[in-house]
């Protein structure tokens, strides 16, 4: 599992979802978190933090948002160096197959299907944590 000090970065256009996402990592024990309301906010903060002791550590963004998808700022960030390995979970209401066969040849870490419980957030994390971490 991630530990605690991860540096997480919650991408969501509904702040809503920010805070249930924000509320469940901090029940889980993360206290290091950031957040954005779009894919193009999101890929600006990792940008700015691509320092050592800064760098997000975990992106976890929903999939249907304005300016910048988040299966767009996936594709975008395993293009580029520094964050091609960055373990990276999109949530979304979708489900259908076509999409989660997408997400995956992208490179998704995990996917959750919204709504989630609990424990199949902290399930999917775990997942994510093991494939980048062999």
């Amino acid at each position: 599992m991630f530990p605690p000090e991860t540096r997480i970065l919650v991408i969501d256009d509904m702040p809503s979802i920010r805070d249930l996402v924000k509320n469940t990592l901090k029940a889980m024990g993360y206290k290091n978190l950031q957040e954005a309301e779009d894919g193009e906010a999101g890929l600006k903060i990792l940008i700015q933090n691509n320092t050592p002791g800064t760098q997000i550590q975990l992106v976890i963004s929903d999939w249907n948002m304005p300016k910048m998808k988040g299966l767009e700022l996936l594709k975008q960030v395993r293009a580029t160096a520094e964050f091609a390995n960055l373990p990276f979970v999109l949530l979304t209401s979708e489900s259908e197959r076509d999409q989660v066969t997408e997400a995956v040849l992208a490179g998704v870490s995990q996917y959750i299907v919204k709504p989630f419980s609990a424990k199949i957030f902290e399930d999917k994390l775990k997942a994510a944590y093991s494939k980048h971490n062999k």
